[in-house]
């Protein structure tokens, strides 16, 4: 029983602390929504109303401010509001933007093959970026998106 609790006040640690900690850096900056409920406050407290809940994981956010445990981010739609920085990881990811559909190719270029059509709205990781395209993977779909398609490239 003693050997157990430092293993389970270890796995507590990694898994709530050092998400939290890898957000401590100079904003602004990307990230994206860890958790698949995510309440998004009026004030960098659980005292404030909530003014949105975001049921997405992985949807990527602006972090314009920190305050504490607290992070004031922007979607994509340019909403913003306070939450818990535990519950946002620093992974990059993107979402398409637009009114069309977003070709997907084979290579960073308008000449690579197609592969897929992304849907505005659908939410991918986001690789390496360069020259106006950008890799992009959806469920394991992965290909070349032009960046100007997506929110969530480029500096933040």
């Amino acid at each position: 029983m003693a050997i157990r609790f430092p293993i389970a006040f270890a796995l507590f640690a990694a898994f709530f602390i050092t998400p939290a900690a890898a957000q401590d850096r100079e904003v602004p900056y990307w990230a994206t929504i860890r958790a698949s409920v995510l309440n998004m406050r009026v004030g960098p407290s659980a005292e404030y109303k909530i003014a949105w809940v975001f049921r997405r994981a992985g949807l990527p956010v602006k972090v314009i401010r920190v305050v504490e445990g607290w992070r004031l981010i922007r979607d994509s739609d340019g909403t913003e509001g306070w939450v818990v920085a535990r519950l946002l990881s620093p992974d990059r990811g993107a979402v398409v933007v637009g009114a069309e559909l977003a070709a997907m190719r084979d290579a960073p270029a308008d000449a690579g093959a197609l592969k897929w059509n992304a849907q505005p709205g659908v939410v991918g990781k986001l690789g390496d970026c360069g020259a106006g395209w950008c890799e992009f993977n959806v469920a394991g779909r992965k290909g070349w998106i032009r960046a100007t398609r997506i929110w969530g490239a480029g500096d933040p």
